[in-house]
């Protein structure tokens, strides 16, 4: 009989499978994106700009990854925890997330949308489904086959971060891509913690979506103050993911014993 630890797979999960998901994940938007030929900071001066720049990578890299995680048959282990952190009250913390999400929107200047950059804009929220498939879905995966729950939580959310520095290859500015990774450890921490305090990835995958989102769209014309105040909101709420992060891990039992799928 099977364990509640053991589970069966098409492709049985490694650690490195997880490693070169996310390493063919890097080079697959950037190769798409640099075909594209829009360089970074000129990605919201048009509709077809944030498209080819950044909306058809995402649509690329959506569809490839649902493949890919059918193949390997991870769809269960990659979305959903087999039992939710036993602290729930730190679910305080993507919600703050949240609200400065919906801060970013309040202030922004829907005046300076046009219907074709709004359409080209609303693809950017694939990214919490790309971004959340691969780091805290197939890489978190792999890592669970060979680590315990605090460095799959430590390295899901660093290698999230690192990824951002493709941008600087893109034409992004080097000081704010370095600034940008460490944010973005901060939040990997938030998603993370909104995973495991929701027992699902796919709660992570709406607010990451939801964020980026609202960060460009506060950025197009002039947003008012409130979204300044988001501004703030946001890193705190992964300074606190800092602090109770350990509070998810206590206890995890997400460790992942592989037994073969019995032959059709």
């Amino acid at each position: 009989m099977t364990s509640p630890t053991e589970q069966h797979f098409r492709v049985r999960p490694r650690l490195w499978i997880g490693i070169a998901i996310w390493v063919g994940y890097l080079a697959l938007v950037f190769a798409v994106q640099a075909i594209g030929g829009i360089p970074y900071d000129e990605w919201g001066d048009s509709a077809a700009n944030l498209f080819f720049g950044a909306g058809l990578s995402l649509i690329v890299a959506t569809a490839l990854l649902a493949a890919t995680t059918s193949l390997l048959g991870w769809w269960r282990p990659a979305l959903y925890d087999r039992s939710r952190s036993k602290h729930r009250w730190p679910i305080f913390i993507p919600i703050l997330m949240f609200i400065a999400a919906i801060m970013n929107l309040a202030g922004t200047d829907w005046s300076a949308y046009s219907g074709a950059f709004l359409a080209a804009s609303l693809t950017l929220a694939l990214v919490g489904f790309t971004e959340e498939i691969v780091n805290r879905g197939l890489l978190l995966v792999g890592f669970r086959t060979r680590l315990n729950e605090g460095w799959v939580w430590f390295l899901t959310s660093a290698m999230f971060g690192l990824s951002h520095l493709v941008n600087i290859a893109l034409g992004a500015d080097d000081a704010g891509t370095v600034q940008q990774v460490f944010f973005a450890f901060l939040a990997g921490t938030v998603f993370y913690i909104l995973r495991r305090v929701t027992g699902s990835l796919w709660w992570a995958m709406l607010l990451h979506g939801l964020w980026d989102f609202s960060v460009f769209a506060a950025g197009v014309g002039t947003a008012s103050d409130i979204a300044a105040i988001a501004n703030v909101i946001e890193p705190l709420a992964g300074l606190l993911g800092l602090l109770c992060v350990v509070f998810v891990i206590r206890g995890a039992n997400e460790r992942l014993t592989v037994v073969h799928a019995p032959k059709s």
